[in-house]
């Protein structure tokens, strides 16, 4: 009888926490989809001495976390996936344009282009979402761009993975792969990396709350400073990065 209970309680653990799976791989900062060659202009910050050991590489962090991406790419994925939780295409096309509109630096538009375009094809194969599907025809007859927060947040809701998981792992990812850039770049000590993010996990709580209650007219909100550095990055003399 203890064994049967055993293997109930088994079973509806691993029906309850079926996307976990998903979203971790949806979320692998591994995936190759490219992410590991854009810097975010964080390579123009470590250029100019802004960004020089840990606790200018923490702050770099939790800036770009707090002002940066609440304010866009997560506010994207939260706004995505309820668009394509409604099965609204049209929403989902001006969330799009929207978002390649205030890309300003050309390598981070370029990048999230590219991005958004080899995450479909790895998980395109691996299920049939008519509403990626459409997405990725409106990309192609270039009535939208593609971008990697629109498709991401599309896919977590196509995956049926609950939207604070998605946004969390979403936060997660793009911190991760900061810290490691910051890391390779600065340089860093992998400790100095693992304090950092250690720090980080809090404050990644806290915007994920903030993104899904964030007021709809501060979506976009310019970051000058991050925007500038991106541009210049254009221009090093000498560059690791793509962006």
């Amino acid at each position: 009888m203890g064994i049967i209970h055993y293997s109930l309680k088994s079973y509806n653990l691993q029906q309850e926490n079926n996307y976990i799976g998903k979203l971790l791989h949806l979320a692998d900062p591994m995936l190759p989809i490219g992410g590991f060659s854009h810097s975010n202009g964080l390579e123009t910050y470590v250029q100019r001495g802004i960004v020089k050991d840990a606790t200018s590489a923490e702050q770099f962090v939790n800036d770009y976390i707090c002002w940066n991406l609440l304010y866009n790419d997560a506010a994207f994925v939260y706004l995505s996936y309820q668009a394509a939780k409604a099965k609204d295409e049209s929403l989902l096309l001006l969330l799009d344009e929207e978002c390649e509109a205030l890309k300003a630096p050309k390598e981070i538009r370029l990048a999230s282009n590219k991005l958004a375009a080899r995450l479909i094809k790895i998980f395109k194969p691996l299920y049939q979402f008519p509403l990626i599907d459409a997405y990725e025809f409106a990309i192609k007859e270039k009535w939208a761009t593609g971008h990697y927060p629109i498709t991401y947040g599309a896919l977590a809701a196509c995956l049926d993975i609950p939207v604070a998981a998605a946004l969390h792992a979403f936060y997660y990812n793009v911190t991760v792969t900061t810290i490691t850039n910051c890391v390779k770049l600065v340089p860093l000590g992998q400790q100095d990396g693992q304090e950092i993010l250690h720090k980080m996990l809090p404050v990644i709580g806290e915007k994920v709350q903030e993104t899904m209650l964030l007021d709809r007219a501060m979506v976009g909100l310019c970051n000058v400073s991050f925007d500038v550095r991106c541009m210049q990055h254009e221009r090093l003399y000498s560059r690791l990065y793509m962006s």
